[in-house]
């Protein structure tokens, strides 16, 4: 891996982590195009660089986690838990991390072995994601705002994220179904995605940071994360902007088309080889 394939990587991942067509798919697709190992340091340069998207989740919605995080507090002083609707924002994020937060724990075997096969694995979860996105576009009534989501709600979406664990799945994508299935509106549910989406980030990067430190060249390895952490970063940001004022006016059909067509070139170029 190169400067340039980590500078690539990065762009790739501001691009995707939140608008709903998989990071992890188009990372693998990348990473197997530019003929790069499905090995171990490329493995955890692909988890590690999502704290660049981390990064800019933090940035945009700085005020959201203050105000949450104030309010958590204050609530607990009080014991009044969720009288304040940011504090219920808060808590009900916790509740939504917590099943795939143990599912990752549970199924962490399993998932890495399916790295050694990027394109297949890419491809099937693309046009999952197409499925997915499909069905709760057209089945869905989505009007409910932000401030009516439930403990329900957030335990739906919390499953949902589950399926974000396998490579090639998209986080935003699962977490936005699940909460529009639960008839958030689309900007509700991008912004519930989005807030709940950074503890998962968060431990999945720092876990694979640590291994990092463990490989016995991890000093030559550290100018590529960088690269790739500053790159996704800055992309994130302005694809957080645009997805959240893109999603105001318009459904998502164009989304599932994009992974339709992506996830079938993926099972393709596998299959050829």
């Amino acid at each position: 891996m190169s400067i340039f394939h980590s500078l690539l990587l990065g762009v790739v991942q501001g691009l995707t982590e939140f608008i709903p067509v998989s990071s992890t798919a188009h990372l693998l697709i990348a990473s197997s195009l530019l003929g790069l190992p499905a090995d171990e340091r490329v493995f955890a340069f692909n988890v590690i660089v999502q704290l660049g998207t981390l990064a800019a989740l933090i940035l945009f919605f700085w005020r959201d986690y203050w105000q949450i995080a104030t309010a958590m507090i204050n609530g607990i002083k009080t014991q009044k838990y969720v009288d304040d609707f940011q504090a219920r924002l808060g808590w009900l994020i916790v509740v939504a991390t917590l099943p795939a937060a143990l599912a990752g724990v549970a199924l962490k075997g399993w998932v890495e072995s399916m790295a050694g096969a990027p394109l297949l694995w890419a491809g099937i979860r693309l046009l999952f994601t197409a499925a997915l996105l499909t069905a709760v576009e057209y089945f869905d009534k989505k009007n409910r705002p932000l401030e009516s989501a439930t403990w329900l709600d957030a335990l739906v979406v919390g499953a949902f994220q589950i399926l974000a664990i396998f490579p090639g799945a998209s986080r935003s994508g699962s977490t936005m179904a699940g909460a529009m299935v639960r008839g958030l509106d689309r900007p509700s549910a991008a912004r519930f995605a989005f807030l709940m989406s950074a503890p998962i980030l968060l431990a999945a990067g720092l876990y694979e940071t640590v291994k990092v430190f463990q490989l016995p060249d991890a000093a030559s390895f550290l100018p590529l994360l960088l690269t790739g952490f500053l790159s996704a970063a800055v992309v994130g940001w302005f694809a957080i902007r645009w997805l959240l004022n893109y999603l105001r006016k318009h459904p998502l059909y164009v989304f599932s088309v994009y992974c339709a067509i992506v996830g079938t070139a993926a099972l393709i170029l596998w299959r050829v080889g």
